[in-house]
C-alpha cells in the first residue's frame, strides 16, 4: 500500500500518468490499423498575467521521458527565452508511439517553465541582487527538487531545499527559523548558539523580528556577533509591516550609525515582483516563497501540424513544420522549416536556429547542460536583450 499520492519514475515512463483519452486513442489506432507518421509541436498562445516572454524549462526531463521511443525530437535549449506562438519543442514519429506521453511532457514543461519565468522576473525586479527560493513548503514535497531546479535555472542564487540543492550540485541556502529563537527563548542566545554550532562557511544571518522592533533586534544582533554577522533578516508579518520600506530604511540607518555598514539587509515574507520593485534599492537580498514556487504554469499544448508529410492542424493553429530564428540583438522570426535564414530582416545581424535536435531515433543527441550553465545562459539573455517586466 502506498504512503504518498505520487507517481514513480517507472510509472511515468510507462505512460501511467496520462489522460485516459490518449490510451483510448492508441487502442483505436492500433485496432484499426492506422499507422501514420505525424509531426507535432508544443506552443503556448498566451503567458500568465499577459507576460511578454517566458523561460523554457523542463527539457531535460522531457528528453529522459521520450528516450528510447522511436521518435525524433527537436527543442529550444533549456533556459531559452521564448514568446507565445513560437514552438519550443517538436516531435516526429508515429502517433501511437508517443501520444500517451503528451500529458506528462506538457506537465514537465508547463510547471517548470512557469517557475523559471517567475524566478527571472523577480530577479529583474530585484535589480539582479541576490534572490533565494524558499517556497517548497507551499508545494507537494514530491516535486520539491523540480521546483528548486526551475527556480535556480530561472535566476535564483540559491535554494533552501536539501534534496533539490543536492541534485543541482549546489549547497542549500537558508538562515534560521523563528522556531529556533522561540524554543531557545532568547534571541541573543539563539543567534550566539547558531554562531557556535553551525559550520563557519554558512553566513551568519540573524532573524530580527521575533520579539522586539526590527531595528532594535538588528542592533542587538550586530552587537552580539560583531564582524561575524553577515546580515539581518526581516521576515516581518503583514499585520505588523506597515510601510515596509521605511522599516528597512530605519534598520539601515541605525546599523550604519553604529558602524555596522558591513551588515546586509535580507528581506523575506510574502514577497512578489511588485513588492520587491518597491524595496529593491534599499534591501540587499530577498527570500521568495510562493511567488516563485507556486507560480502559475505556462499553458503549453501539443498539436499535430503535419500528417504523412502534409501540413494539417486544428483551427486556431498554424500547420506545417517551423523553425524559430533569433539574432544577436534579440529579434525572433518564426518561419516554415524549409525557409533558410542567415540574416535578421530587422537589423541585418546573423541569426541562429533555436529548434535543434534533442533526440534522434530514440537516442538523446542534444546537450543537457548542468543547472548552473543553464542559469548563466538565462541571465546572459536577460541582460543582453534588456528583458523588462511590464
Amino acid at each position: 500500500m502506498r504512503s504518498f499520492y505520487i507517481a514513480s519514475e517507472e510509472e511515468i515512463k510507462k505512460g501511467k500518468t496520462t489522460d485516459v483519452y490518449f490510451i483510448r486513442t492508441k487502442k483505436i489506432l492500433e485496432e484499426k490499423g492506422i499507422h501514420k507518421k505525424v509531426f507535432a509541436e508544443v506552443t503556448t498562445t498566451s503567458l500568465p498575467k499577459g507576460w511578454k516572454w517566458g523561460v523554457l524549462a523542463g527539457i531535460e526531463e522531457v528528453a529522459k521521458l521520450l528516450e528510447g521511443l522511436p521518435v525524433n525530437v527537436y527543442a529550444m535549449p533549456e533556459g531559452t527565452i521564448f514568446h507565445p506562438y513560437e514552438p519550443v519543442l517538436q516531435i516526429e514519429g508515429y502517433y501511437e508511439d508517443f501520444g500517451i506521453y503528451e500529458t506528462a511532457l506538457l506537465g514537465m514543461l508547463s510547471q517548470a517553465s512557469g517557475i523559471a519565468t517567475a524566478a527571472l522576473r523577480i530577479k529583474i525586479a530585484a535589480n539582479f541582487k541576490p534572490v533565494y527560493s524558499f517556497g517548497i513548503r507551499h508545494m507537494h514535497p514530491a516535486i520539491a527538487p523540480m521546483i528548486d531546479r526551475a527556480a535556480f535555472i530561472g535566476g535564483c542564487d540559491g535554494v533552501s531545499g536539501v534534496l533539490g540543492a543536492e541534485m543541482l550540485g549546489e549547497k542549500p541556502v537558508g538562515t534560521m527559523p523563528h522556531a529556533l529563537i522561540i524554543t531557545v527563548g532568547d534571541q541573543v542566545k539563539a543567534w550566539k548558539f547558531f554562531d557556535e554550532v553551525i559550520e563557519p562557511e554558512v553566513p551568519r544571518v540573524a532573524l530580527v523580528d521575533t520579539f522586539y522592533d526590527e531595528k532594535t533586534e538588528a542592533i542587538m544582533a550586530a552587537e552580539a556577533l560583531g564582524e561575524r554577522l553577515n546580515a539581518v533578516r526581516l521576515d516581518t508579518p503583514s499585520s505588523r509591516r506597515g510601510n515596509f520600506r521605511r522599516i528597512i530604511e530605519e534598520v539601515r540607518w541605525e546599523l550604519d550609525l553604529r558602524g555596522y555598514r558591513h551588515v546586509k539587509i535580507f528581506v523575506s515574507g510574502g514577497l512578489d515582483e511588485e513588492k520587491i520593485r518597491e524595496i529593491a534599492d534599499v534591501a540587499d537580498a530577498f527570500g521568495v516563497g510562493g511567488a516563485i514556487a507556486s507560480a502559475k504554469p505556462i499553458d503549453f499544448s501539443l498539436d499535430i501540424v503535419e500528417v504523412e508529410g502534409k501540413p494539417i492542424t486544428k483551427r486556431g493553429k498554424l500547420s506545417g513544420r517551423k523553425q524559430v530564428y533569433r539574432c544577436e540583438n534579440g529579434h525572433y522570426h518564426k518561419v516554415p522549416a524549409d525557409k533558410k535564414f542567415e540574416r535578421c530582416p530587422v537589423c541585418g545581424a546573423k541569426v541562429e536556429p533555436l529548434l535543434r535536435p534533442l533526440i534522434e531515433k530514440g537516442e538523446i543527441v542534444g546537450e543537457l547542460p548542468k543547472a548552473r550553465e543553464i542559469r548563466a545562459y538565462v541571465l546572459e539573455q536577460a541582460e543582453k536583450f534588456g528583458l523588462e517586466i511590464e
